[in-house]
């Protein structure tokens, strides 16, 4: 029986990771310093901050697993200065050295993000980062710390970096577009928008879990994501066909003048569901290389109907009943 430990278990990508090893009948610890979200993963979950290296060490070396899987960030765009994300530098540090301490453990998998290079930029190789943010820079520092200490690891290590991920337990980014389109408040444009790489979590589970098993993977920088690349335009409208709702289509300048609307009441604290970052965001495509990715796990479990079809019925019995 596999014993895997998943720090930031308790995030979009950890409850779905969780809900799948426990169908595999695997031991599992999450640490995470917010409680689950689900009530069934309660006894699985210890309060940690990743950190506190002494604590972490602790738990590390009771439940000495076989496998660890590092979700646990601070993922959000709002820190002032690169130490409000120590958590992705100081953190990360502490889960490498204290996993090189712990002789179970035979491999682990350490998350980082698309946004080490800004959107639209294409990287000569993993080791080339351009962020756009601060968020992105400390995730490229995490990468380095994992990468400096490759030579005096005993475990095998994989970094892989998600794209905008997708699906049942997911955040207010995406989960805002899903809302928009069921309460019938979202508008497709004219002209260009974007195509991007997206990933439904069902896919990115079963990316993390052949990755782990995977001996090849060894050393490797992955993207994570679908490996057909999605167009706003056209997943609005297939979310809208499950509702029975026709998404209707506005002049560009009018989101345009949203967005500066929302930058405008954003200086003064009021949310607004458009702003000039989600407007660039909606019109600037960003394609992730996905070909190693596809050498470990080369299959599509859920196309993209399948996932909305998956994410609207959470968001009807759970989501809008929670709120």
């Amino acid at each position: 029986m596999k014993r895997i430990l998943v720090t930031g278990g308790s995030g979009f990508i950890g409850t779905n990771l969780i809900d799948y090893y426990l169908k595999e009948n695997a031991e599992i610890l999450n640490i995470d310093i917010k409680p689950p979200q689900k009530m069934s993963h309660s006894m699985l979950w210890r309060n940690i901050d990743i950190r506190e290296s002494d604590n972490l060490r602790n738990h590390f070396i009771d439940f000495h697993p076989d496998y660890v899987i590092h979700l646990a960030a601070r993922a959000d765009l709002k820190g002032k200065t690169i130490e409000d994300y120590s958590s992705n530098t100081v953190g990360v540090s502490n889960i490498v050295n204290v996993c090189n301490e712990v002789s179970t453990i035979k491999k682990v998998i350490f998350t980082s993000t698309m946004l080490v290079c800004k959107s639209g930029y294409v990287p000569l190789n993993s080791n080339d980062y351009c962020p756009s943010n601060l968020y992105g820079e400390s995730k490229e520092i995490g990468e380095k710390i994992v990468k400096d200490s490759s030579s005096k690891l005993k475990y095998e290590w994989v970094i892989v970096r998600p794209a905008s991920i997708w699906g049942p337990w997911f955040g207010p980014t995406y989960r805002g577009f899903f809302e928009l389109i069921l309460k019938r408040r979202y508008f497709n444009f004219t002209g260009k928008m974007s195509c991007k790489t997206y990933g439904y979590i069902g896919n990115i589970v079963y990316q993390i879990d052949e990755i782990l098993k995977a001996y090849e993977s060894h050393g490797k920088t992955l993207y994570l994501g679908d490996y057909e690349p999605t167009c706003i335009r056209e997943w609005a409208h297939e979310i809208g066909k499950e509702t029975d709702h026709s998404i209707c289509t506005v002049p560009k300048s009018f989101i345009w003048l949203l967005a500066k609307i929302g930058d405008l009441l954003s200086f003064f604290k009021i949310k607004f569901p458009m702003n000039s970052f989600r407007f660039k965001n909606m019109t600037t495509d960003n394609i992730l290389p996905l070909n190693e990715t596809k050498k470990f796990a080369p299959l599509t479990l859920f196309d993209r109907i399948a996932g909305n079809k998956e994410t609207i019925k959470w968001m009807r019995e759970f989501y809008f009943k929670k709120k």
